[in-house]
C-alpha cells in the first residue's frame, strides 16, 4: 500500500523530513477493523511527532490521527461495523497512523461517519470533536442541560483553531453556555462569530481588561487551546471562584499552582489519546461521542469546521500542510484527500 511516513526526524523545510513509501498491507486481529482510507486531516500533535530529535536511522513512522474512510475488513471479535460502513475516527497515537491507504484500528473508537458530509468534511472532526467534547463535558463537567448553564460562561483561548472551532459550537449550541472566544486577526473574529462565539477578545492584549468590559470578569470554565504557560497567571486571576480551568497545551515549565488556592479552583488536563493508551474500561466512549457527533452534524447543529483541502495524499502535501501548522496562523482543518 501506498504511505507517507519519516524515516529520520528532520525540519519539514527538508524534503525527505516527510517520505512516500510502500508497505505492506496490514492484517485484521481481534476488534481492528482494516480501513480504506480516503481523507485526513493534519493536527499539531503530527508536527510534534516529528519534530528533528537525532539523525539516526528509523523503521517507516506513518504519522496522522484524524481520518475518514470505508471498512474494507473487519476483525473476528467487531461487532460495532462490517465490511462497506463508512468510518471517521482518530485513532490512536501509540499505533502506526492514518497517513496510509489502510490502517488498523480499534472498533471502540471508531464512529459513523456523518451521512450528511464527504470524507474531506468528515475527516476534519474526530480528533477535535473527541478532545473538544471530552475537554467541556468530561473534564470541566459541564452539563449537557442548557437549563443548568444558565448565566454561566467559558472563555476559550485560542478559539479559531481546530478544537476551539469545535468546542465553541459544542458550548454554545449543546450547552447554551455563554462563549467567549479569543481571536486577533479580522479573518479569526468573523471565524468564531460564524460558529458562536457571543464574544471575541484579542489575546495579543490585556484579557482581564476586556473580560471586564464585556461584562464577564469571572468566567465559570476557561478552556485554554494555547500557550497554556503564557497564560496559566491570568488564567487564575480571571476564573471565578470554585470554577473550573482545562488545558490541551502541554507546559515547557512548571506553573504555580498556588495561584488556584484560595479560589479552589480546579485545573485539569485534557488527551484525547488517553483513553486509547491505557486502553481504560470506558474506551467505547469515544465510539459513543463519535456517534453522537456524526447525528448532531446530520441534524445541522454542529458544522464541519474544514477550511483548507489539498489533493492528492502525498508527501510533498503533507510536508505543506506541516509547515502550515508549525506557522501558527491556521483557521479551522486542513485535510488532505484522496490517493494519487
Amino acid at each position: 500500500m501506498k504511505a507517507v511516513a519519516l524515516t529520520r526526524y528532520l525540519p519539514i523545510s527538508d524534503p525527505e523530513s516527510l517520505m512516500d513509501v510502500e508497505l505492506p498491507r496490514p492484517v485484521t486481529i481481534g476488534r481492528d477493523l482494516l480501513v480504506k482510507i480516503h481523507a485526513i486531516a493534519v493536527n499539531p500533535v503530527d508536527t510534534k511527532v516529528r519534530k528533528p530529535k537525532d539523525k539516526l536511522e528509523i523503521t517507516p513512522k506513518v504519522l496522522g490521527w484524524d481520518a475518514a474512510g470505508e471498512v474494507v475488513e473487519a476483525g473476528p471479535d467487531c461487532t460495532l461495523f462490517k465490511p462497506g460502513d463508512k468510518v471517521y475516527y482518530a485513532g490512536d497515537i501509540t499505533r502506526s497512523g492514518c497517513n496510509a491507504e489502510y490502517q488498523l484500528v480499534d472498533e471502540r473508537i471508531v464512529g459513523h461517519m456523518p451521512q450528511s458530509l464527504s470524507f474531506d468534511q468528515a475527516a476534519a472532526l474526530p480528533l477535535t470533536a473527541l478532545t473538544a467534547w471530552e475537554a467541556l463535558f468530561d473534564r470541566l463537567g459541564i452539563a449537557l442541560d442548557i437549563t443548568q448553564n444558565r448565566n454561566k460562561s467559558l472563555l476559550i483561548i485560542g478559539g479559531a483553531g481546530g478544537v476551539g472551532s469545535i468546542a465553541i459550537q459544542l458550548a454554545n449550541k449543546l450547552a447554551g453556555l455563554t462563549v467567549v472566544a479569543t481571536a486577533s486577526r479580522p479573518e479569526t473574529v468573523t471565524w468564531v462569530q460564524e460558529l458562536g462565539a457571543q464574544h471575541v477578545i484579542n489575546h495579543q492584549h490585556d484579557l482581564v481588561t476586556q473580560m471586564r468590559e464585556i461584562g464577564i470578569p469571572q468566567p465559570d470554565y476557561i478552556f485554554c487551546c494555547n500557550d497554556t504557560d503564557g497564560y496559566f497567571v491570568v488564567m487564575a486571576e480571571l476564573i471565578k471562584p470554585q470554577g473550573r480551568i482545562c488545558s490541551i497545551v502541554e507546559t515547557a515549565q512548571p506553573v504555580d499552582l498556588n495561584l488556584l488556592k484560595n479560589k479552589s479552583a480546579t485545573f485539569v488536563w485534557e488527551l484525547m489519546y488517553t483513553r486509547s493508551m491505557y486502553q481504560t474500561e470506558d474506551m467505547i466512549e469515544q465510539h459513543h461521542i463519535l456517534d453522537r457527533i456524526a447525528r448532531l452534524v446530520d441534524e445541522e447543529v454542529l458544522a464541519s469546521t474544514l477550511n483548507e483541502t489539498l489533493s492528492p495524499i502525498n508527501a510533498a502535501n503533507l510536508r505543506r500542510a506541516h509547515a502550515h501548522l508549525e506557522a501558527g496562523s491556521t483557521i479551522g482543518k486542513i485535510v488532505l484527500s484522496g490517493w494519487a
